[in-house]
């Protein structure tokens, strides 16, 4: 089915970059009446199983969760979007520990937004600042027992969304939501450059969301597109530039960001924020629901996976803004995959 996503003007012309503009859209996609792709399956195997609320956020406080990493310590980073209603709420990347219990680790600034987070191994997490504030707008670094600190400054007529650390520590990569652009960023500091800019990763005149979630993974940096219900994949050359990118699938409705099963597996999970759903992409770009909104999924807007844990970040758009991060058994063996790692 032809979906037609409407999205006032008037609030894209007054923050194009902020939060304004990600929960104008995240309302009409949750209140729209969708249909899955028709490459998509309801799976009738218990891929993921004993999915429960790991950790209950405060919607109408700002404590709207985005992305997510998993620490070593099997604790979790999470990035939250937020004022929503309320003026004076502040996004945060929050802590969460296996118990459930969070804490603030950064305070931003009213009127921005936390959207990716990347994690290098000397524990330094990564992560982007949506703001309209010049001094403000770009991807900042939190060292461990550090202060946090911008890296590099981003366009404040941009939105910052997926950001992603290559195995080497040297570069992150961003993904540009409103430009359709794959920023280079170096993780040591710098200017960033526009590695890739390319219709692929564009939005849509309804919908002015392209490139969303973005991955390294296996020599390419893999970036899903809302807009277009995309997953791509796109080789790193010897020299570092992009390689022609691979669509590994179309049918990805309403794609926000994914992740992998682990290192040595191209299987994504992929969070389906307009359909209340998380569905698996097998390597022949296949694609089958695992999970819906009768385990109690949100507006979910990102996963991560940890062993046989999959975490699942819930924005809430929708009434009764039911925020939350959620945690879940995978069944590797049902993948006929192997064993996650």
């Amino acid at each position: 089915m032809q979906i037609s996503l409407a999205i006032p003007t008037a609030t894209l012309l007054k923050k194009r970059s902020g939060l304004a503009a990600v929960i104008a859209a995240a309302a009409v996609l949750a209140s729209a009446p969708y249909a899955s792709a028709a490459t998509q399956q309801a799976s009738s195997k218990p891929v993921v199983a004993d999915v429960r609320t790991l950790a209950a956020l405060d919607f109408a406080a700002g404590d709207s969760p985005e992305n997510i990493t998993v620490n070593p310590d099997n604790s979790l980073t999470v990035s939250t979007l937020g004022g929503h209603t309320a003026a004076g709420e502040r996004p945060a990347l929050l802590r969460i520990d296996p118990s459930g219990r969070s804490t603030v680790i950064v305070a931003g600034q009213q009127g921005d937004a936390f959207s990716g987070i990347a994690l290098d191994r000397d524990g330094t997490t990564y992560y982007n600042v949506v703001s309209d504030d010049a001094s403000r707008a770009g991807v900042w670094k939190l060292p461990p027992g550090g202060a946090p600190r911008r890296v590099a400054a981003l366009p404040t007529d941009g939105l910052p969304n997926g950001l992603a650390l290559d195995p080497a520590g040297r570069t992150l990569y961003v993904a540009d939501s409103s430009k359709g652009t794959v920023w280079a960023v170096p993780a040591s500091g710098g200017k960033a450059t526009a590695w890739l800019t390319d219709p692929a990763l564009a939005p849509a005149p309804s919908l002015p969301f392209g490139a969303n979630g973005l991955r390294f993974h296996r020599g390419a940096v893999w970036v899903s597109n809302f807009a277009q219900g995309t997953l791509l994949r796109i080789p790193v050359t010897a020299t570092g530039a992009p390689g022609r990118i691979h669509t590994v699938t179309s049918g990805l409705t309403g794609v926000d960001d994914f992740n992998f099963l682990n290192d040595r597996s191209d299987v994504v999970f992929a969070a389906q924020n307009s359909l209340n759903q998380v569905a698996v992409v097998h390597p022949d770009g296949a694609t089958e629901t695992v999970l819906t909104a009768s385990e109690g999924l949100a507006s979910p807007t990102s996963v991560a996976v940890r062993g046989n844990r999959l975490y699942i970040t819930n924005a809430g758009f929708a009434e009764p803004h039911d925020a939350k991060v959620q945690r879940g058994t995978i069944n590797p063996a049902v993948l006929n995959c192997g064993p996650a790692s």
